[in-house]
């Protein structure tokens, strides 16, 4: 974990624990090394710095290119390792900077919707999701948050078993088929409500 995302994980573990109350389930689904993508729900600006905090590796996010426009917020979420991706277009950027992340054995967190949800849509899941799973062999963890974000109320986290896709490692795919296993993953996602 680099210095200054371990400086921010602990120093957000102190302010946000004080605010927030974090009930984490399924923790030990997350292994401690190796390559992994983590999906998961997304109801808020928060969820990636909640995510950050309650899980123990350094994940580097897929964010969206708007936050990168802003100098200072730019810089800081490019300094705890995120990279931009254009949710309006297949970014063919986005989908190399997440198979590097995963040949260097990192975590990818991504969040399958590309946008905040607030009711559940399974049709929303977008196809790359799969597709970066399939093409860099790694496991996808889907996680569930659950939480009003207001001050001194519950953050449950709820992390599901992890998802492998060996049996289409090598086979050619249509977008269609990235789609429907996609939509797999977030069905998984939200049956962990």
């Amino acid at each position: 974990m680099p210095f200054f995302y371990r400086l921010c994980y602990f120093i957000g573990n102190v302010v946000f624990r004080i605010i927030f109350r974090f009930k984490v389930t399924g923790k030990h689904n997350i292994p401690k090394e190796g390559k992994v993508i983590l999906c998961s729900n997304h109801i808020s600006d928060l969820d990636p710095l909640i995510l950050g905090l309650a899980i123990p590796r350094n994940i580097r996010f897929m964010a969206k290119k708007e936050l990168f426009e802003n100098k200072f917020l730019g810089g800081l979420v490019n300094a705890l390792g995120a990279f931009p991706v254009d949710r309006e277009a297949a970014d063919l950027s986005a989908i190399r900077n997440s198979l590097n992340v995963l040949k260097n054995d990192e975590v990818l967190g991504i969040f399958p919707e590309g946008t905040r949800v607030t009711e559940e849509n399974i049709e929303n899941a977008k196809p790359g999701i799969a597709l970066i799973s399939i093409k860099a062999k790694a496991p996808v963890i889907p996680i569930y948050i659950e939480s009003k974000y207001k001050v001194f109320s519950k953050i449950k986290i709820n992390i599901g078993e992890p998802i492998y896709f060996n049996e289409y490692y090598g086979k050619k795919l249509k977008t269609e088929d990235y789609k429907i296993l996609s939509q797999e993953i977030m069905k998984s996602i939200y049956s962990l409500k």
